[in-house]
């Protein structure tokens, strides 16, 4: 008996980027083929990268003060104490009743008294302290009062101030007048190249400071008195600085579809 040797068979493997794994198969000879024994894990497609335009943004904003406060002393000594008490409160009636006339509310008023006894001699005291919004009328009603009051009467210079809340609002819109300007850089930078600005990615808030304003003559802040109203203003001045830095998303124009 003879024996018949079969020719051996040989196999053909093709190697597939991973990416096409998914569809891979084992060739065998003759043309057949094998669905892979395993399946890879999906992998996402990939994605376009980001485009991105990284620019920074400063502003500075200032406010004047809001607020101005005016003490009004009136002051005597008498012998006798009804004298002393009936000299004050003339004068302090006089004060208050012209404050109504110019229309300053009973809320901007507060009136104090103290009385002593010095020796001798009663001596009493009042001090009627005005808060003003509208610094035109404080002028005149300061000038006012001096005219018709004498010498016993004393007017302080008017302190300037604002209200509680206004640095942290002074804050706040330097951080949005300097976001805004970013935006604006971001925006000219993408219509030079001709793209267009997409939404802001990143918002960072880099540096904040405020610092009141000063006059610019250093020998006269040195006497408040010495100031003038104007003076005085701006040196109660508040100023607050922002610097942010802001990533926006960078998008191609769109091409205009051409209607037929």
């Amino acid at each position: 008996m003879s024996l018949q040797q079969t020719p051996q068979s040989r196999v053909f493997v093709e190697l597939l980027p991973w990416a096409d794994r998914g569809r891979e198969n084992y060739l065998l000879s003759g043309g057949e083929t094998l669905p892979g024994l395993r399946r890879p894990l999906s992998s996402a497609p990939a994605q376009t990268p980001t485009r991105e335009v990284h620019v920074s943004g400063t502003a500075e904003v200032s406010a004047s003060p809001d607020r101005a406060q005016v003490v009004v002393r009136v002051s005597s000594t008498k012998e006798a104490a009804a004298e002393a008490k009936k000299s004050v409160c003339r004068r302090l009636d006089y004060i208050t009743q012209s404050l109504r006339q110019q229309g300053v509310q009973s809320e901007n008023v507060t009136v104090t008294k103290d009385f002593k006894r010095l020796e001798n001699a009663y001596h009493m005291e009042a001090e009627v302290c005005i808060t003003f919004t509208e610094f035109g009328k404080m002028q005149n009603i300061c000038n006012f009062l001096v005219e018709k009051l004498d010498s016993s009467v004393v007017i302080s210079q008017p302190q300037f101030y604002h209200m509680p809340g206004s640095i942290d609002n002074l804050r706040q819109q330097a951080c949005l007048a300097a976001v805004e300007n970013a935006r604006r850089k971001a925006q000219e930078v993408c219509n030079l190249v001709s793209q267009t600005l997409g939404k802001p990615l990143i918002i960072k808030e880099e540096e904040t400071k405020e610092w009141e304003g000063q006059i610019d003559d250093p020998q006269s802040s040195r006497l408040s008195s010495s100031l003038t109203v104007q003076q005085k203003i701006k040196s109660a001045t508040i100023h607050a600085a922002a610097k942010v830095f802001i990533t926006f998303e960078v998008k191609g124009r769109e091409k205009k579809k051409k209607h037929i």
